[in-house]
């Protein structure tokens, strides 16, 4: 099968074609990155702060955080998510005026993130919008790492990769904790790989084979053998607003040809709320649906749901 979708900025093309790859590998030296953003889609959405802190052999050797005014005011939905206030961010600098600091402190050394193609596509796109390069530096995903190594979990989210480590610390969602944080899940990983003579690379091989799901028009219900590591295999999925690339019922095909679960209602059992792209805007701006009121109160309340844009979707489905 496969799986095509035209992504596009909102005022130029994003193949993201210079992206770096994507590595499931244990290095023992990196720079483990966070943001936080007004949302989950770098088409419409800024970010508000980032992080980043340069681990080698385990130890913290360098740090870089700032935060970023985005021009206009946030919503109370963020401040209550992250504790970033208007007033914190009014006279934050410039994205533009961040970057270049920012990419000079990574050089090319590997990322290390927690579901990090959010935090990779956000960077990417900003740099290519404002500085005219791409973020060409490899990436290694925690969570992807958490799903090869660790079966049975309730979720993959950063809190409850902490807890299962027994770091107890209070988490607070900023982007330089966050990182430092997700460093310190990558290190528990590595040395439990390393005791169990796990292969990191072999159990990835699996997941290669499911680079693409799906072709329209190609609506057959009949695979059984699923990619356990993919994002979306045994989660329940919701859709609300009007999709614009394709129809509902074959986006939700998408869903369960990989293993995953398409419901109709949000409750504290669905694992992610996916907005069509012609409501994603005017919901995020203005009125919102009855669904994504009650994903975000669930979010507020600690629930593991993410609410996502139809286009984070598809960079979802094809692991980009």
């Amino acid at each position: 099968m496969s799986f095509t979708v035209n992504l596009k900025h909102e005022d130029m093309e994003n193949k993201r074609d210079r992206k770096g790859k994507s590595l499931a590998d244990f290095v023992n030296e990196y720079v483990a990155v966070d943001l936080e953003t007004t949302g989950l889609d770098p088409r419409y959405d800024d970010i508000i702060e980032v992080a980043a802190v340069h681990i080698k052999d385990g130890s913290v050797i360098a740090e870089f955080q700032s935060l970023i005014n985005p021009g206009y005011e946030i919503s109370k939905f963020i401040t209550d998510l992250t504790g970033i206030t208007n007033e914190m961010l009014q006279n934050a600098p410039k994205i533009q005026d961040v970057l270049p600091g920012f990419i000079e402190f990574l050089k090319d050394r590997v990322l290390v993130a927690h579901n990090a193609n959010f935090d990779i596509n956000f960077l990417y796109d900003n740099c290519m919008y404002h500085l005219g390069i791409p973020l060409k530096n490899d990436f290694i995903d925690t969570m992807r790492l958490c799903r090869l190594l660790y079966r049975g979990l309730p979720n993959y989210k950063l809190n409850t990769l902490l807890q299962h480590f027994g770091i107890c610390e209070q988490v607070e969602h900023r982007s330089y904790s966050d990182a430092l944080n997700a460093a310190r899940c990558y290190e528990h990983m590595k040395k439990y790989a390393s005791e169990t003579g796990i292969d990191i690379n072999d159990r990835a091989k699996k997941q290669s084979k499911y680079g693409s799901y799906f072709k329209v028009g190609d609506v057959t219900a009949t695979e059984t053998d699923f990619d356990e590591s993919h994002p979306f295999y045994g989660k329940v999925i919701v859709f609300t607003g009007t999709l614009e690339k394709m129809l509902r019922r074959e986006a939700a095909q998408i869903v369960v040809n990989v293993g995953g679960i398409c419901a109709d209602t949000v409750t504290a059992k669905t694992d992610y709320l996916v907005l069509g792209n012609l409501d994603y805007n005017k919901n995020i701006k203005g009125g919102k649906s009855s669904k994504l009121k009650k994903a975000e109160q669930l979010k507020l309340s600690g629930a593991g749901i993410e609410i996502i844009s139809e286009n984070v979707f598809y960079d979802m489905m094809a692991g980009k």
